[in-house]
């Protein structure tokens, strides 16, 4: 089958980064769906996992854990799906990725794609999806409904993640929500998502805030340049707020947090599928219940651009893009 990977970390404008590879078609496990890719998209964890994972030697690494397809087989034990259903799903981190023309996962991760959106724009969700509703819901304890009277920040609002978290939090919470973009267009951006206010995270976010009239806020959502920002982010709270973070950093100081006992939570939306948690179906349930609001209208893809087939040349431009931080919402990539 066509896959694409590497076989040595290397920087994105070298041709060996990624690679058109000829792979052996893989089998579906007792759980597992064998998926025929219809589309994906790349995430900043692809880049990541690209730069700092080598593979074993002479092992190609296939990358892709955002993916649109069609079932083609399933593994015995699986009781949800069927071949021809059509799915949208995250995948692994602890798996080969989803930039092959087919590819296994588990049936408890994956859900039904929105019926109304084409399959590149359906790929563009998964994976900052899930990162956003376990973030919203299980991290900063958000209830479904709930949040009135209360601020919600969000730092990095126009990216992949908080594309969709804006969205979550307008349609499923009382929160106000105030995003973070430092262009015009990414600033359109959010507030198109939902967004209630927009503030420059090129300036002070303190200063931003009180020039929108607004003191402190209950909760933060840092989804990048956490470590930029953490001093302001801990200024910014309300005694007792809560700090939601996804991004890698060298180190994270909690002691900052004392005074104002505030609390500090890690989002890895990796972490069901990786350590087989009990409750891992949850992500396939989340996914199912946002397809159903796609498809009511009330949440829109967050798919900007469309690189075209998946093959390495495409994938290498886009992982320049997500590199640059300049990414607006999601790349996608269609077809072989």
């Amino acid at each position: 089958m066509k896959a694409i990977g590497y076989y040595q970390s290397l920087p994105i404008d070298d041709p060996a980064a990624l690679q058109d590879l000829d792979l052996p078609e893989p089998v579906a496990g007792p759980h597992d769906l064998l998926v025929r890719v219809g589309a994906v998209s790349v995430n900043p964890v692809d880049t990541k996992v690209r730069r700092h994972s080598q593979p074993e030697a002479g092992q190609a690494k296939v990358l892709g854990w955002d993916a649109v397809g069609t079932v083609q087989a399933v593994g015995p034990q699986v009781q949800g799906f069927a071949p021809g259903d059509r799915v949208y799903y995250a995948g692994s981190i602890v798996r080969p990725g989803a930039n092959s023309e087919l590819h296994v996962v588990d049936e408890r991760i994956a859900a039904r794609a929105p019926a109304s959106l084409d399959d590149a724009q359906a790929a563009a969700l998964p994976l900052t999806t899930i990162t956003a509703w376990e973030l919203l819901f299980d991290r900063l304890g958000v209830a479904r409904g709930g949040g009135s009277n209360q601020t919600l920040l969000v730092v990095g609002g126009a990216g992949g993640v908080g594309s969709i978290l804006i969205q979550l939090a307008r349609h499923l919470t009382q929160l106000r929500i105030v995003a973070t973009a430092s262009r015009p267009q990414t600033r359109e951006w959010c507030l198109a998502l939902g967004a209630h206010i927009v503030i420059d995270h090129s300036r002070p976010l303190t200063e931003g805030l009180r020039a929108a009239g607004i003191g402190e806020v209950d909760m933060v959502a840092s989804l990048t340049q956490t470590a930029t920002h953490y001093p302001q982010i801990v200024e910014a709270l309300k005694p007792q707020g809560k700090i939601a973070v996804i991004d890698d950093m060298p180190t994270l100081d909690a002691m900052p947090l004392k005074a104002k006992s505030l609390s500090l939570h890690w989002e890895m939306m990796f972490a069901r599928s990786r350590y087989q948690t009990s409750d891992m179906a949850e992500q396939g349930k989340l996914l199912a219940e946002v397809a159903a609001l796609v498809d009511d209208g009330r949440i829109r893809s967050t798919a900007s651009e469309n690189f075209g087939v998946i093959n390495a040349a495409n994938l290498r431009r886009a992982h320049a893009l997500v590199e640059s931080g300049r990414a607006q919402g999601k790349v996608v990539l269609q077809g072989f």
